[in-house]
């Protein structure tokens, strides 16, 4: 879009404010209105007369005067003067509108309700559920005002230090998005049910119903508006903000700091904005804020009010860009102007209110704030008439403090004074007529808030709406070069506004005729400019047309050529395809083998970790069955151990006493064969045999005893003892065993389970004859008189307790000399508990064959007759180790 402008983009100001020039600053006195109540009851005595639209007369009744020489008529005056038959819209019309003129103009202003408890201040600014009051009726004009030129919502926004930026479409988007997605989660489905008050206000809809009869304002065209409004109340000079949102854990509202921004304007820090766009929204946030304001019952009041309430309408304006579509988006072209509307607190007297405790303290608080209002328009009136300089006290008051800006000289101030004309408030009327007195005496500066001209042509908005409605009836007509149009709209609205407003009172006013010379003259003017721009327009628009009939020839051409490379193409295209079919169905084939391989693997993987997992426990289990069998044995061993030593103890000293017996038999024995040897020496013949009695030494007894069974495990058993014995060497040319030695069965000492009994008959040997053993053929052989089996036999070990109750082992080796010794260890086979067998060891036989030639060399000589020697130890009938044998 393209548009011809002759003015440059310089930022013209209008109206200047920063700084101020007294030569632009129109000063005007405080516009005082004056409203009287209707009679609460119509027989009641009235004080007041009114005698015109600007006056009446006050005049106190018998009772007050007290029959005292006063003078009793007092007449005051005003701007104007509402009867108690004066309508809301009458008062708003006349008070309230030039104030919303001044507010689309870009000026600040300021309307405050003044007057004692009960007046009508309330109904005045707000109105009721028949009747609305200034508020909501100045919403609706503003609304109806700008109704086509509002923006987005978010479009403006408050920068919290007094000011507004101007966003993007993106980010105001996003903000509305925010918004939305909080109202959804905050109000799910009650519909603003919670900013609805009660009582006289429940329906808002008939308050705000007042389109038929509300005006509709000029305002800028080329303008993009927005409306922000805030309710604030100060109460026991505090100041706190009605709109803000509590997050349901404390429900008193924070107190809030006044400060000064850039411009040295007032404002509430931190006080909630919010940006409404219609007088119903606005009025939803004011219920929802008064419905937090303070408010009680008093003797004079049932409902009055505790606290100023202040509710600021703020017009946010900036112009539209050269194409009238976007706002200009820069911040110093941005015009605020703000309309507060102020319902101060009645004033009233303690002794006819009878507060007490809080409404005590409520009432003396308004009464300070009140009389600090007064109190700085008396100074700023005494500065003004006698030229004093002094310092007006607005920090006294919050409510003065606020609206420091108004009284010097920021915008519009009325107030409006409202009257009960009942003879019982003529002392607090007199007090209220005479501050209205003192405010209309106080000259305030109205000065406007600047604006920035940027040079754009005036009707832009407009101008490009109506190109686009004839571009969208183009491009509805099939033509597609519409899109591409440019239209130029400097020359769109520059044929001038309509014929001047002129009235003929007399024919001989020739300024009447000069002025519509001069405005046809203009218009024909123009209408050359824009027959010659048609012209131009024209031969544009057929050079135009032949070009591009000349590229739609080219273009047809190039369009066949096309047309024949993309058949060729397409033919290419449906073979790939063919062979992107058939790819495509061998790829799925794969995939599905590949899908059966992997779900194969990763069962075999599931089976095998599972397997893992068994053969670990397993093995886990395995070793804690083998540390405990360990641990069992070795505990068992150590205690047998112990107990072997005790009884191969107590097995010695038995031992060593029965060979210190038989040693002293021995030498009995001795001595005596000494003696008869020597008396029948000489007369006796040789005889055959020779007794040898010898004590051997001390020497250790070690047998390994190794016990196989087919099909089972074989176990070796080390048996160590230390017995001392007694060898009897015997040399006789007759062999004969040592078994009829063995000791008697009562000389046994059973090892374990002595209840265990068995026939003597009855026993079987088991003969255990390790591989390997020299062959002796019969000597040297243990004499078993019962019958025997070999180890040889056994199939099973349930067969040793079973087929035989005796053990026998045989064990050779070579003693020190190199001869051979052959040594038996006999036993019981017991039954276990747990289905086996054990031996318990109990008696020993050591044979031993001695060579006498052998014998002869060592000792030098042999006896006649003498040329086998067998030796056979005796072990006794003692027990030896106990070692029991498990098989």
């Amino acid at each position: 879009m393209k548009s011809v402008n002759s003015k440059p983009l310089v930022a013209i100001r209008k109206h200047g404010n920063r700084p101020k020039c007294d030569n632009d600053a129109i000063k005007e006195p405080v516009k005082v209105f004056c409203r009287i109540r209707p009679m609460v009851h119509p027989n009641d005595e009235s004080c007041i007369k009114i005698i015109s639209d600007t006056s009446f007369i006050i005049t106190p009744s018998e009772s007050v005067t007290n029959g005292r020489n006063v003078n009793k008529a007092i007449q005051t005056s005003f701007s104007h003067i509402f009867g108690p038959n004066s309508s809301q819209g009458e008062v708003f019309d006349i008070v309230a509108l030039p104030l919303i003129r001044n507010l689309i103009n870009g000026k600040n202003s300021l309307l405050f309700t003044y007057g004692v408890t009960g007046s009508g201040k309330t109904y005045t600014m707000s109105g009721n559920l028949h009747d609305a009051g200034i508020m909501p009726r100045s919403l609706d004009v503003i609304f109806n005002s700008i109704a086509n030129y509002q923006t987005k919502k978010f479009v403006f926004k408050p920068d919290k230090l007094n000011g507004f930026d101007i966003q993007s479409e993106v980010d105001a988007l996003l903000d509305r998005q925010n918004e939305l997605q909080k109202l959804v989660a905050s109000y799910n489905g009650k519909a603003f049910r919670q900013f609805k008050g009660d009582g006289n206000n429940d329906n808002n809809e008939n308050v705000l119903n007042l389109s038929n009869e509300s005006e509709i304002l000029d305002v800028d065209e080329d303008n993009a508006y927005s409306v922000f409004v805030t309710y604030i109340e100060v109460y026991n000079n505090s100041v706190y903000d009605l709109l803000e949102e509590n997050d349901g854990k404390t429900k008193t509202l924070q107190n809030k700091i006044i400060r000064e921004d850039g411009n040295r304007n007032m404002y509430v820090h931190g006080c909630t904005e919010v940006e409404v766009k219609s007088s119903e929204e606005a009025f939803e946030i004011f219920q929802r804020g008064q419905c937090k304001r303070h408010i009680a019952h008093t003797n004079l009041n049932t409902e009055s009010s505790r606290s100023h309430s202040v509710f600021t309408i703020r017009l946010v304006q900036a112009p539209l860009d050269k194409e009238g579509e976007q706002i200009v988006q820069n911040k110093r072209v941005i015009c605020v102007s703000q309309l507060s509307l102020v319902d101060l607190a009645g004033s009233e007297r303690t002794n006819r209110s009878k507060n007490t405790g809080q409404r005590l303290r409520e009432a003396g608080n308004i009464n300070n704030s009140l009389m600090t209002l007064r109190t700085c328009l008396e100074i700023l009136r005494e500065n003004q008439t006698q030229g004093t300089n002094k310092i007006v006290p607005y920090r006294d008051s919050k409510i003065t403090q606020l609206f420091k800006n108004y009284f010097d000289g920021e915008g519009n101030v009325r107030m409006i004074t409202c009257v009960n004309p009942s003879t019982n408030d003529y002392d607090e009327t007199i007090q209220v007529l005479k501050f209205a007195e003192v405010s209309q005496e106080v000259q305030i500066t109205n000065s406007t808030t600047s604006k920035l001209d940027l040079g754009y042509i005036p009707g832009r908005r407009q101008a490009n709406k109506i190109f686009k409605e004839a571009r969208n009836r183009l491009e509805n007509a099939g033509n597609p070069a519409a899109a591409d149009l440019e239209i130029d709209l400097g020359l769109v609205y520059s044929l001038g506004g309509s014929f001047p407003e002129m009235e003929i009172t007399s024919p001989h006013n020739d300024e009447i005729i000069t002025t519509l010379i001069r405005f046809l003259e203009l218009r024909i003017q123009k209408r050359n400019i824009l027959q010659e721009d048609l012209k131009q327009k024209q031969t544009n628009f057929r050079n135009m047309i032949v070009k591009i009939e000349r590229e739609n020839v080219s273009l047809k051409i190039e369009n066949s050529t096309l047309k024949a490379s993309n058949d060729q193409r397409q033919k290419k295209i449906s073979a790939l395809e063919a062979h992107i079919c058939k790819t495509e169905a061998q790829i799925d084939t794969l995939l599905s083998r590949l899908n059966n391989a992997n779900d194969i693997i990763r069962h075999m993987k599931q089976d095998l970790q599972n397997k893992s997992m068994l053969l670990n426990q397993r093995a886990i289990d395995k070793q804690r069955v083998k540390e405990k069998y360990n641990s069992k044995i070795q505990a068992e061993t150590d205690k047998m151990s112990k107990e072997l030593e005790s009884k191969l103890r107590r097995q010695r000293e038995l031992l060593q006493n029965q060979m210190k017996e038989k040693e002293d038999k021995l030498k009995l024995v001795k001595q005596i064969l000494i003696s008869d040897d020597e008396m029948t020496k000489n007369d006796r013949p040789e005889s055959k045999e020779t007794i040898q009695v010898q004590n051997d030494v001390e020497m250790p007894i070690t047998s390994k005893i190794t016990t196989t069974v087919p099909n089972t495990v074989s176990e070796s058993i080390l048996i160590t003892t230390t017995p001392k014995t007694t060898t009897k060497t015997v040399s006789t040319t007759k062999f004969e065993d040592c078994n009829d030695t063995r000791p008697s069965r009562k000389d046994r000492i059973p090892v374990v389970n002595p209840r265990y009994r068995r026939s003597q008959s009855a026993d079987r040997w088991l003969d255990h004859r390790p591989p390997g053993l020299v062959p002796v053929g019969t000597i040297l052989q243990p004499v078993i008189r019962n019958k025997r089996i070999s180890v040889k036999q056994l199939t099973d070990p349930k067969d040793i307790t079973n087929k035989a109750s005796r053990y026998c082992l045989v064990a050779q080796e070579q003693d020190t000399d190199g001869e051979l010794e052959t040594k038996l260890y006999k036993g019981d086979i017991l039954p276990t508990s747990g289905g086996g067998a054990q031996v318990v060891f109990n008696d020993m036989e050591h044979l031993k064959q001695v060579s006498p030639i052998a014998r002869r060399k060592r000792s030098g000589y042999l006896s006649p007759g003498e040329n086998f020697t067998s030796q056979k130890d005796y072990c006794g009938s003692e027990q030896n180790n106990s070692k029991k044998l498990r098989i």
